[in-house]
């Protein structure tokens, strides 16, 4: 398939002009025209590029791309290596940040709620990315911290009462902490999210809604995923997920 063709069909299909963000959505680096092998991963390190090269991608697509509203603009130290490796191989970059956090079908959230049980109900949060719900099966905080640490593959790090039974749900891949305090208003028993902020510690004892730090990477790994797969079954392309490790 064409590049072009590729960055409309995805543009079109995440709704990407909706969204108000903090990077550019869509093509970021252009490479070579034709594309037959896509790789995907959460974020365009060094490590990610150069694997994805080796095995022949046309195409990198991740969920952290390049060029954020607060970063520095020069391409200097890390960012010109990064940028130049793509030129070299010409290989094009794509990144797509929240319109791949609130897709309805491919999007990290309604990944991670699949597959930790969630029954999503609701939207909340900026541009409605944040989700909340029902468990599918209720069970305590130690159940839950046990299937999340079983799935992602990760200790998640909780405040709360792991004796508590646990029903109601809202969750916001990456690092949705900002939003706590929404979902507690919406009355829920746990937030599950990426990553933690000091303030969450004092919230969670002083309302007794349990929060759920499980890793930023860990809760965005399903997204991107997702997409590539669907991508490879429309148009015929290969597809490989690589995955460099973070404990963040």
């Amino acid at each position: 398939m064409q590049l072009i063709e590729l960055r409309d069909y995805i543009g079109s299909e995440l709704a990407v002009s909706r969204f108000r963000d903090y990077c550019p959505n869509g093509l970021q680096v252009e490479g070579r025209p034709e594309v037959r092998r896509i790789a995907t991963a959460v974020t365009a390190s060094q490590a990610v590029l150069e694997a994805a090269t080796a095995w022949g991608a046309d195409a990198v697509l991740v969920h952290h791309g390049y060029f954020w509203r607060s970063e520095d603009a020069s391409i200097t130290g890390i960012k010109k290596r990064r940028i130049t490796h793509l030129l070299q191989h010409n290989v094009s970059l794509l990144a797509y940040h929240l319109p791949l956090d609130a897709h309805p079908e491919w999007g990290n959230n309604v990944q991670l709620g699949k597959r930790l049980g969630f029954a999503e109900e609701g939207r909340f949060g900026e541009q409605d990315i944040a989700c909340h719900g029902r468990l599918l099966e209720p069970k305590s905080l130690a159940d839950l911290k046990q299937v999340i640490a079983q799935t992602l593959q990760r200790d998640p790090q909780i405040i709360g009462d792991l004796g508590a039974n646990i029903t109601r749900v809202a969750w916001c891949s990456g690092g949705g902490q900002s939003y706590f305090e929404q979902a507690i208003s919406l009355g829920v028993d746990v937030f599950v999210t990426g990553e933690i902020s000091e303030q969450c510690f004092h919230m969670a004892q002083e309302t007794g809604a349990a929060f759920i730090a499980a890793g930023h990477h860990a809760t965005e790994r399903y997204g991107i995923q997702t997409l590539g797969g669907h991508l490879s079954a429309h148009f015929g392309v290969e597809h490989r997920f690589f995955d460099q490790d973070n404990p963040i």
